[in-house]
């Protein structure tokens, strides 16, 4: 095969716009690239400003080039007998069957292939496709981005890398790929194909590597194989070792992989109180700010206790970035430093696991959605299977439909054969709970803490001792998983799987599978089957229709809520119904007695199945059923205990967005008051619980945390001990908050026309003196819309990019790697942004908080639990609303210094901090920077006189 890979620059993306550049790459069929040919094209018309700013390439650049006719007589020759290869092919392909209409040449007829298709297949665990980031991955140079030809030999590296690895994988997972594409008349079927027949020409090679097992290439063998890592019959080799021994060893060891590794006095002080809790079985609050290096501070100690005493420990992030942080950065270094063999394992929620049963399934009998992407979704899976060792979704980079595809395959106790299952011993989830099983410390999420307790700890090895980083967030996760969420498509996509028309659904194949089967009472298993479809479309309809009344009953307006324009939100009272609750009520009692109907006929048909038919192929169909019936029954319950409105300790609410309607309805009951749930379940029942992270104290004091997480009692019998540990970082030196005193102030989530001009004034003359490297946290949405547009013009002038979130629907990760990139940024973020973002180093030096961190006190649940401290005599505002936005004020203030190097400068925009009585307490909860107020016009000459002084201490 001989490859023309085809770049165009244009005046824009639509038919009708003009060429302005071109580059093409020819690889020979030895792989050689052997030319690669650029060149300018005249337009004839302007090019746009815009374009311009993307490809650095202005009217001047084509004023003298070839027109188009001219280009293309150089261009046709080349494309003689070649496969057409583009990044995004469709867009050049566009193109180029335009200029060769307009010039009178016949249209090209030749195969046409797609980078894009191929990164996925070979590397879909690449974080990114895009080809600036590919090139850049790989190490290929690509030194103009956006530049025809530059774009075109970049292309053609990035296809030689593919082409490699294909030439890597096994002989039998081409094959797979070959028949996956086989049906589709494309080209890549073409290519696959070929590929194929060449392969199976050559002599078989050694696949030592992989395990091959049911026509598919793995790249792990047995879990039943993986032994404990230490001999039971050896002695505890920390028999003769006391804790304090133990850590002089791991420092000895930091210092030799670590040079740069000093003992910080912080860190040190969490050693000894997290061995200390463990030890004598107490609580333990320590709030370790940035830079105390707290994952190993409760690690170290967890590891020498669970090997000491033989008993496992558990730790649990709230993210699961954190619990990937764990994994890939400091387990492998404790590894190292550690003075004997040791297994930390790491154990996520059940559906981040794929099900090979049910991928082997959907594959073979090509049950596919949107075909066209799922094809590719299914490849890029295969190729995945001989890599992974987990079969973790976080591994996989799924586009687009993709959430959807791993929805079907990913595992869940309900569908699961267990020991029955022919793939047993692959299965990635029962892989994750041996090795758990062997694990001396266990790290998990807050989600999977959850869901095994209310599963009678079915789900997580057992445990006596537990640590809880990023503890903040336990309240959340615990009302979130003690309550109910049930959203508008939970219901839908579980109606869906069991029946989307005759052709598709998990009832029809199983008809289909009966219409084949000799059984004699395949006939009436049918007749089952065809009573149930009509209930399950019933259900649908009434589903829909209850789904937008409740929506109806939603508040039209737009601040009731920080998020998106138009997020509506209506909380449910069990005491004052809406008046129409009645026929909605109705509506769910028809849903009940439908589902409970349809949910009985479906068990009893699956049960007598099982019995009688004898046919592996039917078995793994009738659990997957047997599952959804077992969804619908679960959706049958929660609907039913929502619609009664009846527990006076719950709140009820719901939550809408204005553009998507009752399709985005979410139902949430949430007890108001978790505390008395976490001290049963965890601090009465198990020996240690360490509850750490950078925001526990308000004020000085752990009071709050102690309050709402139920840790009273333990505190009152001496249980508990707290710890705020020193700050390793000089934050008067590295740190400066400032407050413009006279700023005006701001009502509501909306700013008027006086607060926005003078905020992007300021904003836009601190962005020039910091040169960028700004990130502007706001409390609402809408207010950041406000500012986006003013801000960004502001400071087109001193090429300074300003980047918003939600924006250009762009995710978070994404904005933040965008904004470490471009040395001159401004990124503007709401709620999500005022934690766990690290951006060390030059990349952040200005943090703007625009107003301090409150929450809506018309959000149901603050509602509901300031109601509830008022019926105790307790003033809301000072017990909820101001602890509350101190811990993510705090957090917020924790993006700007990282490390010992870092320094910054934090304005707060809000006057509140130094006018209200409240105010302080956000101040003093601060780690010490030096705080100064003064005149808006003073903050910029003041910050320019800081830095400065900071550049000539490091001179």
């Amino acid at each position: 095969m001989k490859f023309a890979v085809l770049d165009f620059e244009t005046t824009g993306n639509q038919s009708a716009d003009e060429i302005i550049q071109v580059g093409l790459a020819i690889i020979e069929e030895d792989r050689g690239i052997s030319r690669v040919y650029g060149t300018y094209v005249n337009p004839g018309i302007p090019i746009p400003p815009f374009i311009t700013g993307l490809t650095g390439i202005s009217d001047s650049d084509v004023a003298d080039a070839p027109s188009l006719e001219e280009m293309m007589m150089e261009l046709v020759p080349m494309l003689d007998d070649v496969v057409l290869v583009g990044h995004n092919v469709a867009f050049d392909f566009n193109f180029l069957q335009n200029a060769l209409d307009r010039c009178g040449y016949l249209p090209f007829s030749g195969r046409i292939l797609d980078t894009m298709h191929f990164l996925k297949i070979c590397f879909p665990s690449l974080p990114s496709y895009q080809l600036g980031m590919v090139s850049s991955h790989f190490g290929l140079e690509h030194d103009r981005p956006h530049q025809a030809d530059s774009d075109a030999l970049a292309t053609a590296n990035v296809l030689l890398k593919c082409l490699e690895e294909i030439d890597e994988l096994p002989l039998l997972t081409i094959q797979r790929l070959s028949d996956l594409f086989a049906e589709e008349d494309s080209d890549l079927a073409w290519f696959f194909d070929g590929i194929r027949v060449e392969r199976e020409m050559q002599a078989v090679q050694d696949g030592s590597i992989h395990t091959y097992y049911r026509q598919f290439a793995l790249g792990v063998e047995d879990w039943t194989d993986i032994a404990p890592v230490r001999d039971e019959a050896e002695p505890n080799p920390l028999a003769n070792m006391s804790f304090d021994e133990y850590m002089d060893e791991v420092r000895r060891r930091l210092k030799e992989v670590l040079p740069q590794y000093e003992s910080r006095d912080a860190q040190d002080i969490m050693f000894q109180e997290v061995m200390q809790a463990l030890d004598e079985d107490k609580h333990l609050l320590i709030e370790a700010g940035t830079g105390t290096g707290k994952s190993l501070g409760y690690l170290l100690p967890s590891i020498y206790q669970s090997v000491k005493q033989e008993q496992k420990v558990m730790v649990s992030t709230h993210t699961i970035n954190l619990q990937e942080q764990l994994r890939d950065r400091d387990i492998p270094l404790l590894t190292q430093v550690v003075p004997f063999p040791f297994k930390a394992a790491i154990f996520k929620g059940r559906g981040h696991y794929l099900c090979l049963r049910k991928f082997e399934h959907k594959i073979n009998r090509r049950d596919f959605h949107s075909p066209k992407e799922d094809v590719i979704t299914a490849a890029q899976m295969l190729v995945w299977l001989t890599q992974t060792e987990s079969g973790d979704d976080e591994e996989l980079n799924l586009g687009g439909r993709g959430g959807d595809f791993w929805e079907t395959i990913a595992s869940d106790s309900d569908s699961c054969l267990g020991r029955g299952c022919p793939w047993f011993r692959k299965c990635y989830y029962h892989r994750a709970k041996h090795e758990a099983g062997i694990a001396d410390v266990v790290i998990t999420n807050h989600s999977k803490l959850f869901t095994d307790v209310k599963a009678n700890h079915q789900m997580l090895p057992s445990y006596e001792r537990l640590v809880i980083d990023e503890a903040h967030h336990l309240e959340d996760v615990a009302g979130k998983h003690l309550g109910l969420q049930m959203k508008y498509f939970t219901v839908v996509h579980t109606l869906t799987r069991l029946y989307k028309d005759s052709r598709s659904g998990q009832l029809p194949a199983l008809r289909q599978l009966l219409q084949a089967s000799p059984h004699e009472k395949s006939g009436e298993w049918s007749a089952v089957i065809d009573r149930i479809y009509p209930d399950l479309i019933t259900v649908k309809e009434t589903w829909d229709r209850l789904s937008d009344q409740l929506f109806g009953l939603l508040p039209e307006r737009g601040d009731a809520s920080p998020g998106d324009a138009g997020q509506y939100t209506l909380r449910l009272s069990p005491a004052k119904k809406p008046k129409d609750w009645g026929a909605l009520a109705e509506l769910e009692q028809q849903i009940h007695v439908t589902l409970g109907d349809v949910v009985r006929k479906g068990d009893k048909l699956i049960a007598e199945m099982k019995e009688e038919l004898d046919d592996y192929s039917a078995d793994s169909l009738l659990t997957d059923l047997s599952g959804l019936f077992k969804d619908l029954a679960a959706h049958r319950e929660d609907l039913r205990s929502f619609m009664a409105l009846n527990d006076e300790g719950t709140v009820y609410w719901m939550e809408a967005n204005g553009n998507f309607r009752s399709k985005s309805l979410q139902l949430y009951a949430v007890p108001v008051d978790v505390s008395k749930h976490l001290k049963e379940l965890f601090f009465d029942k198990k020996r240690s619980v360490i509850l750490t992270s950078a925001t526990l104290s308000v004020d000085k004091s752990f009071q709050f945390m102690i309050d709402n997480l139920g840790l009273q009692e333990a505190a009152d019998a001496g249980n508990l001990n707290t710890v705020q540990l020193p700050s390793p970082f000089n934050y008067r030196e590295q740190a400066l908050l400032v407050i413009p005193r006279d700023f005006p102030s701001v009502k509501g989530s909306v700013g008027d026309a006086v607060f926005v001009d003078t905020l992007v004034k300021s904003l836009s003359e601190a962005a020039i003196a910091t040169q960028g490297r700004m990130l502007v946290l706001f409390t609402s949405y809408r207010m950041l819309r406000q500012v986006h547009e003013p801000l960004k013009e502001a400071l087109a002038a001193s090429d300074i990019t300003v980047l918003g979130q939600g924006m250009d629907g762009t995710s978070r990760t994404k904005l933040i790697r965008r904004f470490q990139d471009s040395s001159a940024s401004v990124l503007l973020g709401t709620s999500s942004f005022w934690e766990g973002v690290d951006i060390p180093g030059e990349a952040l030096t200005c943090l703007a908080i625009v107003r301090l961190p409150f929450q809506p006190p018309n959000h149901p649940l603050v509602e509901a639990k300031s109601e509830l401290l008022q019926q105790q005599k307790k003033n809301p505002f000072m017990k909820l609303s101001v602890p509350q936005a101190v811990i993510r004020f705090k957090q917020g203030f924790g993006r700007l210094v990282r490390t010992a190097h870092d320094k910054g400068i934090v304005i707060v925009y809000d006057t509140r901090v130094i006018e209200s009585y409240y105010g302080k307490y956000f101040l003093y909860s601060l780690p010490g920077p030096k705080m100064e107020h003064m005149p808006t016009e003073g903050i910029v000459p003041r910050i320019a006189q800081w830095l400065e002084e900071r550049e000539n201490e490091k001179e």
